[in-house]
């Protein structure tokens, strides 16, 4: 996109809606990556028995992507993009409230209705906030924006487990052993109701700050931008094409969204029940995920002071997939602690991704960038799915083979949408 940008006309506008969206990111980070806290929380507090029922955590999160960013993007049409903004983090208190009677009741798929309900709105604020910031702006530096985006995603995804896992983990491992210790029923499940007890109040407070961030972002100054005028209208056939299908680029851009998602929630996330079949107790795993948080900052860092300056999108989308392949064979080839560091490094390699291949696959779009944002939207939904797939693969394969065996096709797909996917279909 060259100068007819949709952008705002004054610089202070244009500084304050990026602010806005920073703000915005920094809720999609804090509210995301406290998975990672809740999936060894949730398993101890519900007694749960297997790996794949734990990761029904991610699985209700994030498959809430797949069904609710299509009627996201008909809600963003009748509503503009803040009234939208707004109305997600509602809901997203919704799901927060949910906790409430969910750690009360020690019911562990009333969690997973509150997972899913704030996955909702959190998909219509991610269909509604990524193709603002990408067309703010020229395309050509969008990657930039997000990334300055993702270091406000990624603070708070660094943060929240700390903040979280202090709050309902602290004596983690002297919880367990007195579990252990507990033969009569009635005082077990007492020491799991204290402990689930301790969700309450952190969620109860995160309720009542989306609630008020949905009334400032409601009676906040942000410009709406109309997706008919959000990309270039001289770019390839974009007012000529009738449907979304006929954007190849978009398409397999939705397939790159979903296997980027599966890695990164395998690296975020799922790191946390690597680390524990690797012998690590909570004390130690409630933390993990604030490791790969850390190194996706510096990639996000490298990539604002890079692109576009002196890497293109999709040169900076090529290294971080080969950099993800690198990383993945290490923490297959290596064990113990010097594993868990080199997935914890693959925070490094996943940083510069969504803010490449989102820009890409919607280059171009025109009056179907919000149907197209959706449905890279749905492609979150890979965080649900390859999850899954390693808890089911880790009891056959083992643990370290099942996590490089469901990461290593995603970064081999990345690296194909970075050298030729992208460019399919356009001339």
């Amino acid at each position: 996109m060259s100068s007819s940008s949709a952008a705002p006309s004054s610089n202070r506008t244009y500084a304050g809606s990026i602010a806005i969206i920073g703000v915005l990111f920094f809720i999609f980070g804090f509210v995301t990556w406290l998975n990672g806290t809740l999936i060894p929380f949730l398993r101890l507090a519900c007694d749960l028995q297997s790996d794949a029922q734990a990761l029904l955590v991610t699985f209700a999160f994030y498959m809430s992507y797949f069904f609710l960013a299509i009627p996201s993007s008909y809600i963003l049409r009748r509503t503009g993009f803040r009234t939208g903004m707004s109305l997600g983090l509602v809901v997203m208190a919704a799901g927060a409230l949910l906790f409430i009677p969910a750690a009360t009741t020690r019911s562990y798929a009333l969690f997973l209705t509150g997972l899913f309900v704030q996955g909702m709105g959190l998909a219509l604020l991610q269909t509604a906030s990524n193709p603002y910031i990408s067309v703010i702006g020229p395309i050509e530096s969008a990657a930039s924006r997000i990334s300055l985006m993702g270091i406000c995603n990624k603070v708070a995804g660094a943060l929240s487990p700390l903040v979280l896992g202090a709050l309902v983990l602290s004596g983690a491992n002297e919880t367990v052993a007195r579990l252990e210790s507990v033969v009569e029923p009635a005082a077990r499940a007492a020491l799991l109701q204290e402990l689930s007890d301790r969700i309450i109040l952190p969620y109860g407070v995160m309720a009542v700050v989306l609630l008020l961030l949905g009334l400032m972002i409601r009676l906040s100054p942000l410009p709406e931008i109309e997706g008919e005028t959000a990309a270039d209208p001289g770019t390839e056939g974009s007012d000529t094409r009738t449907s979304i299908l006929q954007f190849p680029h978009l398409l397999l851009g939705v397939v790159c969204i979903f296997v980027y998602v599966g890695v990164e929630v395998m690296a975020g996330d799922v790191i946390t029940v690597y680390g524990k079949a690797l012998g690590l107790g909570l004390e130690q795993t409630k933390s993990l995920t604030t490791y790969t948080m850390v190194s996706m900052l510096v990639g996000y860092t490298i990539g604002i002071f890079t692109i576009p300056r002196f890497l293109r999108q999709e040169t900076a989308l090529t290294l971080s997939a080969l950099t993800g392949i690198a990383f993945a064979a290490m923490a297959f080839l290596t064990s113990g602690r010097l594993s868990i560091t080199f997935i914890a490094l693959l925070g490094l390699a996943n940083a510069l991704m969504w803010p490449a291949i989102f820009p890409m696959a919607i280059d171009g779009l025109g009056r179907f960038t919000k149907i197209g944002s959706a449905l890279l939207v749905m492609g979150i939904a890979g965080g649900a799915i390859i999850p899954q797939a390693y808890a089911h693969l880790s009891p056959t394969i083992g643990h370290q083979a099942a996590f490089f065996w469901c990461v290593l096709p995603g970064y081999l797909y990345i690296l194909f949408y970075a050298v030729k996917g992208h460019r399919v279909g356009r001339t």
